[in-house]
């Protein structure tokens, strides 16, 4: 069980939030009166009281709470090891779910400049609101829900015009999430259904891959020679690292069972940290292109989070390091 020590306000972005002894959480929105808040998935943000410790002692005893631009400061949870998706027990109504892990910094702020590090970028973590409530300083922080932080997160899109407007059932974007869970471990950190936009599905995927922290976005459906079949083309839009192994693999697999496979024009690619895998829009047809890349997919998401160790083992007269 932990502790709310600090709760922090500010009313305009770009002032320093203040400490406040009680406030009102919003469901959907964050804190009331907070100019942070709104209807995005950082709605709060949220230091350990460790991390502030730690600041203090590297030079900064006159820290005060919210000069991080933090909203709430808890102690008595370990912040490293919640994962995406976790949910916190803010006082005796309130509750959160965790959306984000660290937060760029564009700009070095006054504390960067004075101890060379700031500890949002690396140490925060930002949530939605799921149920309101008032919280107070000294109110209960207890964790209701555990995604461990080693859990893959995955995002699904379904990319089906019908499908958007209720004029048809998404029966592969929740296949293709069972596998993932199922064989994986993972987390479905969001599962969406889009329109076949070009602009739309390059937008979500950006907004799932920029910052969030997400391993994997499926972007399931549009990838064959319909005119609005435009998957590949906002793929494209995205994509910083092209990946035609993954996509080669599953057409051969899919050969195998069908000649239209050679049809799929689907493109996968890697952008910043997130993998993402264009997979036909059919249950059976999905499911059988994952299945496909489903044994490599650990390992390269490893590398993705930073994964140095070798990638097998050395062959004989190799130097150290050439496999990896």
């Amino acid at each position: 069980m932990g502790k709310i020590l600090a709760i922090c306000l500010s009313e305009s972005k770009g002032h320093q939030k203040q400490p406040v002894q009680q406030a009102r959480l919003l469901a959907d929105h964050g804190l009331e009166g907070d100019a942070h808040a709104g209807a995005w998935h950082r709605q709060l943000s949220l230091l350990a009281a460790g991390d502030v410790v730690s600041m203090r002692e590297r030079g900064l005893p006159a820290l005060r709470y919210g000069e991080f631009a933090e909203n709430l400061v808890i102690d008595g949870l370990d912040f490293e090891a919640l994962g995406l998706g976790s949910r916190l027990r803010l006082g005796p109504s309130a509750s959160v779910s965790i959306t984000q892990r660290g937060k760029a910094c564009h700009t070095k702020c006054a504390i960067f400049r004075q101890v060379g590090d700031c500890i949002m970028p690396t140490r925060g973590l930002f949530a939605r609101v799921v149920e309101g409530g008032e919280i107070c300083v000294g109110d209960s922080a207890e964790l209701m829900a555990h995604v461990p932080r080693e859990a893959l997160q995955a995002v699904v899109l379904t990319i089906s015009d019908t499908c958007s407007r209720g004029e048809a059932s998404d029966t592969a974007g929740p296949a293709v999430a069972e596998l993932l869970h199922v064989e994986l471990g993972a987390h479905i950190y969001a599962g969406k259904t889009l329109p076949d936009e070009q602009e739309a599905i390059a937008e979500r995927l950006r907004h799932y891959t920029d910052g969030h922290g997400i391993d994997l976005v499926l972007a399931v459906g549009g990838t064959g020679f319909a005119p609005r079949d435009v998957t590949p083309e906002a793929v494209r839009d995205v994509v910083e690292r092209f990946t035609p192994g993954l996509d080669e693999a599953m057409r051969t697999a899919s050969a195998r069972v069908t000649p239209h496979a050679m049809l799929s024009r689907a493109v996968s690619g890697i952008r910043g940290q997130t993998l993402i895998l264009s997979l036909p829009g059919s249950a059976k047809a999905a499911v059988e292109n994952l299945r496909a890349v489903l044994p490599a997919l650990p390992h390269g998401l490893a590398k993705l989070r930073g994964d140095t160790a070798p990638c097998g083992p050395p062959r004989p007269g190799a130097k150290e390091g050439a496999h990896g």
